[in-house]
């Protein structure tokens, strides 16, 4: 018979991390009969229920497949519910990139998008569009050839500002430290 070994966490320094013991962790199992993975996704028992599953990922994903939101709804329910859920998620569709930025990849800040609009230029326009498209729209309305007028100055300098803007985004892109 073996003799019983003493704990190695006696006095100060402990020899093993703070925080571990040696008690065993409580581990939820997946609710799937005969799943012995941990059960750490909660699902709804039924529409509107407080009830919960606990399962594992894959009987998880399996649950969510045949989930039925508006199961058991009338047609004039599921319509409100719906409208409700669309009202609820509209702010947080606003606040997405795309919604602000346009189109593209939402690698533009708002800013870098402007300045692409007003040259005519695409969202994923590179730097040596952007130059011919400047170089054009400064000869449109460059203050030397419309002397006088005030309202091409104003658009030139609208231009300037918005290569300006793009010339520092592509500066950003390509900088690597020294």
């Amino acid at each position: 018979m073996s003799r019983a070994k003493r704990s190695d966490d006696w006095g100060f320094p402990r020899w093993r991390p703070y925080g571990s013991s040696r008690e065993t962790q409580k581990v939820r199992l997946c609710d799937r009969h005969g799943c012995t993975n941990p059960g750490n996704c909660p699902a709804p028992k039924s529409p509107n229920s407080p009830e919960r599953w606990y399962f594992c990922e894959t009987h998880a994903a399996e649950y969510n497949r045949g989930w039925d939101y508006f199961a058991g709804l009338s047609a004039e329910d599921a319509a409100a519910r719906a409208a409700e859920e669309a009202a609820g998620a509209r702010s947080y569709a606003r606040a997405q990139h795309y919604a602000w930025g346009g189109s593209g990849d939402g690698s533009r800040s708002a800013d870098e998008m402007r300045a692409l609009e007003l040259l005519g230029l695409d969202p994923d326009a590179d730097f040596d569009a952007t130059k011919k498209a400047w170089r054009a729209y400064a000869k449109e309305c460059h203050p030397d050839v419309n002397p006088g007028d005030a309202e091409a100055a104003k658009r030139f300098a609208a231009g300037q500002a918005a290569f300006e803007v793009l010339k520092q985004a592509e500066e950003r892109k390509s900088w690597k430290p020294a």
